[in-house]
């Protein structure tokens, strides 16, 4: 699994979030957030920068590249 994958799958789940629920924040389907967090398929840099605002967290963590 991505570093990307398991971080958003740990940020939704410490929110309580469902995946649908996340898909309506981010205006996508429930399908796109379950490619997201098993690897199969990757957000936009729009959606990544959405993604890091709404769970106050840096790019760079999400994508792995920091801790």
């Amino acid at each position: 699994m991505s570093a990307f994958a398991s971080r958003l799958k740990e940020l939704r789940n410490e929110k309580n979030l469902t995946q649908l629920q996340l898909a309506e924040i981010f205006n996508v389907s429930k399908t796109t957030i379950c490619q997201w967090e098993t690897c199969k398929q990757e957000p936009d840099f729009d959606k990544l920068t959405a993604i890091s605002k709404f769970f106050d967290v840096s790019t760079d963590y999400l994508l792995g590249l920091e801790d």
